[in-house]
């Protein structure tokens, strides 16, 4: 199919209109679909199908590289570009031996099937395909805590942990101590070729000091952060009230002891006081007699004098 010089708009339609002709007669000779995986401001590398001969040259064929079958990234003929898509405008090359396509830097949007289809004399040559996964790293995750009730028992903590700018959709995942936990997960994306913000949320009653971990994984790519939670309240749980039947017993024993010590008390100094009376009377008399004595003497030797 031949093109006749014509404005940019027209020669455009032109292009996309011999693509599909050249799809529909080659799709015998398509080859599998290889993929290539990089990383948005990468360079990515997209084979094609087919290598000029070092005998021949890019002059004598025309290699079209277009994106999911309409859109034209870059078109080759005798050597020169002749179509180019303006989003990929001073982010394209094509190697003029192997024909492969380089994209740099990489965007999100970058994502897709290319196929590329080479003809020579107006002939078939061969037409692939190569799917372009791009991926955008997400941020390290980011995780806080916060205190909503606390008490001697156990600290009730608000988890959240939360990576932004990345791509495509990331799985989230945790581990409290060493052992798996599911996040309640939330995804924002301006639309489905933007960069993904992830938060999740948990709710946690701790109640002695635990590592938490927060992992984001997405195309075979991972990144992760642990914490620390420790529980902040460790005051001293007061003791059990004794049972009834053991506060019964000791009022029971402390009434009996005031009432005895009242008795001792009441009575104890009558019976000492009279004790000590009773000997102090027997001394009284061991004296009188005692002077009674020298007296009855002293008349009886009176008498025998006279």
């Amino acid at each position: 199919m031949m093109c006749l010089p014509a404005s940019p708009p027209a020669l455009r339609t032109c292009l996309r209109l011999g693509l599909l002709v050249l799809l529909c007669l080659g799709i015998g000779q398509a080859q599998e679909k290889k993929e290539v995986k990089s990383k948005a401001g990468e360079k990515a590398s997209l084979p094609c199908c087919h290598e000029i001969p070092s005998s021949e040259s890019l002059h004598k064929y025309r290699v079209y590289w277009q994106k999911n079958v309409t859109d034209v990234v870059l078109a080759y003929s005798e050597g020169k570009v002749i179509s180019q898509h303006e989003r990929y405008q001073n982010r394209t090359e094509m190697d003029p031996r192997n024909l492969t396509l380089w994209i740099s830097p990489l965007e999100i949007l970058d994502n897709g099937s290319y196929q590329c289809v080479v003809q020579r004399n107006s002939v078939l040559v061969c037409s692939g395909s190569v799917i372009l996964s791009v991926t955008a790293d997400f941020s390290k995750p980011n995780i806080t805590a916060e205190v909503s009730a606390d008490s001697c028992e156990l600290t009730e903590m608000v988890i959240t942990c939360s990576s932004h700018g990345g791509f495509p959709k990331a799985r989230l995942s945790g581990a409290l101590n060493n052992v798996s936990m599911e996040w309640n997960a939330s995804w924002v994306s301006e639309s489905s070729f933007s960069p993904y913000n992830v938060t999740g949320k948990r709710v946690l009653n701790v109640t002695k000091d635990v590592t938490i971990t927060c992992s984001v994984e997405y195309s075979g790519f991972a990144t992760s952060t642990s914490l620390l939670l420790k529980k902040t309240n460790n005051c001293v749980v007061p003791p059990a009230p004794p049972p009834y039947n053991v506060i019964t017993a000791s009022i029971i024993i402390v009434i009996t002891f005031i009432l005895a010590i009242t008795l001792a008390a009441r009575y104890l100094p009558r019976h000492v006081c009279s004790r000590c009376c009773k000997h102090q009377d027997s001394v009284e008399e061991g004296v009188k007699e005692h002077t009674k004595a020298p007296m009855i003497s002293k008349v009886t030797a009176e008498t025998s004098s006279v």
